[in-house]
């Protein structure tokens, strides 16, 4: 993966810089998110993409297709002509699918890292009705209890949560039992409804729920705790500092799309996430967003595959 993600970006740097990009884009664009709508990466690409849209003066379309723990979406987006119509906004999953799975029907070397657009806390929550008021303190309660399993919704295989999940086993010894969905709403719903125990999504999904009184907060997965909910512990405030990963969205192309269309995308991403309205949205949510050119996003994806490939190989991650 280090070096096919590497050997991608090179081979799209290759290609002839001016021309295309000169007339790009000349009709619509279409964006896939590999979920289906409202899960985090799905809300932040359509916030994103109403601004990129401005600036290119060009329409954009947000295309679902959802399945496989967003293999589906992925697959479709590798084999799609790389000409400057077709990307695709994925996380965690896009540099860990080929880890877990061993029939991922594309190569990691199809898809070329364009830009990230944010990152989004992760916040682990459960129903309001569980008495915990925190992560430490539902992990001793379980333990009290001798709760023989505890079930954990997810986005599919290989998906923010299913990472959460495992971490959460990892260093707590819990009795997780992950719960795939098709989606992280779909997800969210189950945990609001006592048909799962606990989830754990991104903070643009999860906040409104939390603040709604439909979910509790049990804690935050990434760096301090959150400006718009202060009140919510980090993981590793409750003693589990290796609890860590965020939900990042960033945009990817088939590989072979010019390099100056690459780079045209990048800019209207990172002019996207300063725009006065993203950035209200992303505020009020906790996300950060992107500032990486196309070499930093190449280098930040690198290094989420060595990390989050060690808690894989720790908890036996492997497709269904």
């Amino acid at each position: 993966m280090l070096k096919t993600l590497v050997a991608a970006g090179v081979a799209a740097g290759l290609a002839p810089l001016g021309a295309q990009a000169a007339a790009w884009p000349d009709r619509p664009v279409t964006i896939v998110v590999p979920f289906s709508p409202g899960g985090g990466i799905d809300l932040i690409t359509r916030v994103f993409a109403k601004q990129i849209g401005k600036d290119l003066h060009q329409s954009i379309i947000v295309e679902n297709r959802p399945g496989a723990g967003g293999v589906v979406g992925s697959a479709h987006v590798a084999r799609a002509k790389p000409d400057g119509y077709t990307f695709l906004v994925a996380g965690n999953g896009i540099v860990t699918n080929s880890q877990i799975r061993s029939d991922q029907p594309y190569k990691d070397d199809q898809l070329t890292p364009v830009g990230l657009m944010g990152v989004a806390p992760s916040v682990i929550v459960t129903n309001p009705s569980n008495p915990a008021h925190g992560l430490k303190e539902f992990v001793a309660n379980a333990k009290k209890n001798h709760v023989s399993r505890i079930t954990f919704s997810r986005a599919g295989v290989g998906s923010t949560p299913d990472f959460v999940g495992a971490m959460v086993k990892q260093e707590t010894g819990l009795p997780i039992q992950m719960i795939s969905y098709k989606s992280g709403s779909e997800g969210v719903a189950a945990v609001i409804g006592g048909q799962v125990d606990m989830t754990s999504e991104a903070s643009i999904v999860t906040l409104p729920l939390v603040k709604g009184g439909k979910l509790k907060a049990l804690a935050t997965t990434w760096g301090g705790r959150l400006a718009s909910a202060p009140d919510i512990p980090t993981a590793a405030e409750e003693g589990f500092p290796n609890i860590r990963i965020g939900h990042w969205e960033g945009m990817f192309a088939p590989t072979g799309t010019p390099a100056d269309i690459l780079d045209k995308m990048n800019a209207a991403i990172l002019k996207a996430a300063k725009a006065p309205e993203v950035l209200d949205t992303l505020k009020k949510t906790s996300i950060e967003p992107g500032d990486f050119n196309r070499a930093q996003f190449t280098k930040f994806t690198q290094d989420e595959y060595t990390r989050l490939g060690k808690v894989v190989k720790a908890g036996h991650m492997h497709a269904e």
